[in-house]
This record gives structure tokens, sequence and C-alpha cells, in this order.
């Protein structure tokens, strides 16, 4: 094959149909929804954050959910047993990890006087559990 048709050949076999939406390998696989702990996005106003902000500009506020049950430790599952068999009952203590940010993010956004506003780790960048 000479170099002119090899291009072609792996064009050929490169086309996509423009009418189809694009996705990832990674992404046609996920059928499930993940229970484990992730990272979800909410557009909001600032001013249902309820942080004393008067600005009806919208933000995208990133926030933490899900279960941590993979990544317990012995710590966990002792203090869980403990706790049922009352060795530390009436105490508040936390028997499984929970999801929480690992990093934050930076908001930045006009007030209703025309004043920029910023408020650090407002919104979460990443996701992780926690014992």
């Amino acid at each position: 094959m000479q170099d002119g048709e090899i291009q072609q050949s792996r064009w050929r076999r490169a086309y996509r149909d423009p009418d189809l939406p694009r996705t990832s390998r990674r992404n046609r696989k996920k059928t499930k929804i993940s229970h484990d702990c992730h990272l979800e996005r909410k557009e909001m106003r600032v001013r249902d954050l309820g942080l004393g902000y008067d600005s009806d500009e919208i933000i995208l506020f990133k926030y933490c959910v899900g279960t941590c049950h993979s990544s317990r430790k012995n710590y966990d599952l002792v203090v869980k047993a403990l706790t049922e068999n009352g060795s530390i009952s009436g105490k508040k203590v936390s028997s499984h990890p929970c999801c929480r940010p690992t990093r934050y993010e930076t908001v930045s956004f006009m007030d209703e006087q025309t004043t920029w506003q910023t408020i650090r780790w407002l919104s979460a960048a990443n996701c992780s559990c926690f014992s």
C-alpha cells in the first residue's frame, strides 16, 4: 500500500457518524449508579447557600455523597462491636468511615451591590472516605 492509501484506509476505519453522541469507552460501560463516595454537582443561587450573601448569581456547587463500606478498617469494626455490646454506649462515636471532601474550590460571584465576593473552601473538588 502507498502512504496515501494507508491514510485513506485509516480515515475510513475512524469515521464516526456525527449524529451519534460521543461517549468514551469508560462511560459506555457505566450503567449502574455508584453508591461509593463520589462528587456530585448542582447549580444553585448564591442566596440559597445559607451563608448570608445577597446574590441571585448561579454557581456550580460540588459536594460529596455516597457510602464508604469498602473503606472500613479494623478500627471501624471494633468500634461498631463495642457500641453494639454496650461497652461504649451513649457516646457519639462513628463506627464507619464517611465521605468527605479532600480538596476544596474557591468560588467568586458578584453580589447585589455589584461587588465581587470570594468564598474559599466552598465547593468540593475531590471526595474520599475518612475514618
